[in-house]
């Protein structure tokens, strides 16, 4: 199998126990996913199988969203519900406070992570040094947050926000933070990423769903294409008296494709031989050098 699932990740499920649960029904080796989920946050998880992982650098993923409810009242070392608090107060900010602060949080801002996150040092996570016990100092860092959108409020003072934002940004950091600018602890309550790039709660399925079309053999047929998810790269059809050039992974002259000198040096395209998706290929001078070659399966064209 080639292709790309959109899985549904339950709360209490890590993003690796998704992948192993996908190795399983579909027996493909090679699988993995497109940006960890919080194991107690539910949402949309790209899940890449077989040949689909070599296109892993050209999905966006800068386009994430996320729906949460952020909690004031206590922080925890975690910034999140499942960890140990740190500080309480009842200072609890009122609505239009909160959505003032969140105005601060919108554009490039720098998040300081909680000590329990997937960020590495040196190799190794920092959760797993905090859970060993080590004093762990978490690096400033950069990140996009586009919008702040409050719903309303919640029970037990909280609210309920749509965050947008570019990858790394840190959802329960922005929790915390709301409450630090409104003078009260805060941390997220409740965590669902509806949106990762071009991948949305509309198209996923759930564990159970994958489950299920394993067992009536209609998996395959569930399996997004592999071009699907890129379709903001340019498309460039290559015509067939090429076909052997295609298929060996020759460079191609550009004078000789369509449309391919209007690609800019360095440009980064999608390759398509009698309709059929084969690949990525970048303009280096007058050639289309491939950058990843993927043939379409004998059956189910590019699937």
């Amino acid at each position: 199998m080639n292709g790309f699932l959109n899985i549904l990740k339950p709360p209490g499920m890590t993003s690796a126990a998704v992948v192993a649960v996908v190795k399983r029904l579909t027996g493909e080796k090679r699988v993995g996913h497109a940006g960890t989920l919080d194991p107690e946050a539910a949402g949309v998880l790209p899940i890449m199988i077989g040949r689909a992982a070599r296109l892993f650098d050209y999905l966006v993923d800068k386009e994430k969203a996320y729906v949460a409810e952020a909690a004031f009242g206590y922080a925890t070392d975690t910034q999140d519900a499942t960890g140990v608090v740190v500080e309480s107060g009842e200072n609890y900010p009122a609505y239009e406070a909160v959505c003032a602060a969140a105005k601060h949080l919108e554009g490039d801002i720098f998040q300081r992570p909680s000590m329990y996150s997937a960020i590495k040092q040196d190799g190794v996570a920092m959760y797993e040094r905090a859970r060993r016990g080590e004093t762990v100092e978490v690096p400033l860092r950069q990140v996009h947050v586009e919008s702040i959108t409050l719903h309303r409020e919640t029970p037990n003072h909280g609210v309920l926000m749509t965050v947008k934002c570019g990858r790394g940004t840190y959802i329960r950091s922005i929790c915390d933070d709301l409450g630090k600018l409104n003078g009260c602890p805060a941390h997220m309550r409740f965590l669902l990423r509806s949106q990762s790039g071009v991948f949305t709660l509309d198209t996923a399925m759930t564990v159970e769903e994958a489950t299920a079309f394993r067992e009536e053999g209609t998996l395959q047929q569930h399996l997004l294409p592999l071009d699907w998810p890129i379709q903001h790269i340019r498309r460039i059809d290559v015509p067939p008296y090429l076909q052997k050039q295609v298929v060996n992974g020759v460079r191609l002259p550009i004078e000789k494709v369509y449309h391919a000198k209007e690609v800019a040096e360095g440009g980064i395209v999608r390759i398509y031989l009698n309709n059929e998706f084969w690949g990525m290929a970048e303009r280096q001078g007058d050639m289309l050098v491939w950058k990843c070659q993927l043939p379409p399966d004998t059956e189910g064209g590019s699937r």
